[in-house]
C-alpha cells in the first residue's frame, strides 16, 4: 500500500448517520492497510452534532422546534462543542494514518489540525479571500465588517492506530439561519458566515470538492486518485487490497 495515495471521494449528500458508520468502517480499514488514505466530501442535511466537549445549553431549539425544522442531532465522538451541518456546506472527512509526533509513538494532533485549517486557508486565498487563525480557537476565520466570523468549523478524532476520522466543514452557500438554534463552537461573542457572503459566484459543492482535493493532498504530501463512494465500497466488501493503476 502506497502511502503517498489519497482516494479523494466526492459522494454527494448523505444523512449524517451513515456518514458517521462510514466513517468508522474506512478508519478500521485504513488502521488493517486495506484501503490508502481517504477525504470524503460531502454534504449532510440539516444537522447538528455535539462533540465531546459539547453542552448541552448551547442547543438553543427546543426538540420541538428541531423536528418541525427537520433537523436531527447527534453526540459524537469529534473533539469540540455544538456545530452545524447542512445544504451549501462542504464537509470534509480525512481518513489519513499520521505519523508517529516526538514521542515516537502518538500523532501530532495540534499540528494536523493545524494542517486542516492551512487547506482551508490555501482555498479561500483561490477567490481572494484572506482566511486566518484566531489563537486559541480551531477553525478559520474571515474578517467580515471589521470583526473575524467563522467560516470553516474543524472537530477531530484519531484513533489507537493514528487514524484520523471527522474534519471540516466549510460554508459556501449555507443558510446561516439554522446557526441561530445553537451558540456555534460554545462561542457567544463572534459571528458565522459563509463564502456566498464575500464573493459574487461561490462554487458549487462538486467544484468546490474537485479544487481542494489537491490543495489537501498537496499539504499532506500525498496524490490524489479520484475515485466514486461505489468503487470504494466494492473494495470494502472484498479480500483483496486496494489498487488503482500506475
Amino acid at each position: 500500500m502506497s502511502d503517498s495515495l489519497c482516494a479523494a471521494i466526492y459522494a454527494g449528500k448523505m444523512p449524517y448517520e451513515a456518514a458517521w458508520a462510514l466513517q468508522r468502517r474506512l478508519a478500521a480499514a485504513r488502521a488493517a492497510d486495506r484501503i490508502p488514505d481517504v477525504l470524503l466530501l460531502l454534504e449532510h442535511p440539516h444537522t447538528y452534532t455535539l462533540g465531546s466537549a459539547g453542552k448541552p445549553e448551547h442547543l438553543l431549539w427546543s426538540p420541538e422546534t428541531l423536528a418541525e425544522r427537520g433537523v436531527a442531532l447527534y453526540r459524537v465522538d469529534r473533539g469540540g462543542d455544538i456545530t452545524y451541518h447542512g445544504d451549501g456546506q462542504l464537509v470534509g472527512y480525512p481518513i489519513l494514518r499520521l505519523p508517529c509526533g516526538a514521542d515516537g509513538l502518538h500523532a501530532d494532533v495540534i499540528a494536523y489540525v493545524r494542517a486542516l485549517e492551512q487547506v482551508i486557508i490555501d482555498f479561500l486565498a483561490g477567490y481572494g479571500v484572506q482566511g486566518e487563525r484566531i489563537s486559541g480557537l480551531s477553525g478559520v476565520w474571515v474578517r467580515k465588517e471589521g470583526a473575524p466570523h467563522k467560516i470553516a468549523a474543524l472537530g477531530v478524532r484519531v484513533t489507537t492506530k493514528r487514524v484520523t476520522q471527522h474534519g471540516f466543514a466549510l460554508n459556501l452557500t449555507t443558510d446561516l439561519r439554522y446557526f441561530e438554534g445553537i451558540v456555534p463552537c460554545g462561542i457567544r461573542d463572534k459571528g458565522v458566515t459563509r463564502l456566498a457572503d464575500l464573493i459574487a459566484q461561490p462554487p458549487d459543492l462538486p467544484a468546490a470538492a474537485a479544487q481542494l482535493a489537491p490543495i489537501f493532498a498537496a499539504r499532506f504530501g500525498r496524490r490524489v486518485h479520484p475515485l466514486s463512494l461505489d468503487q470504494l465500497l466494492t473494495t470494502l466488501g472484498d479480500a483483496h487490497e486496494f489498487h488503482v493503476a500506475p
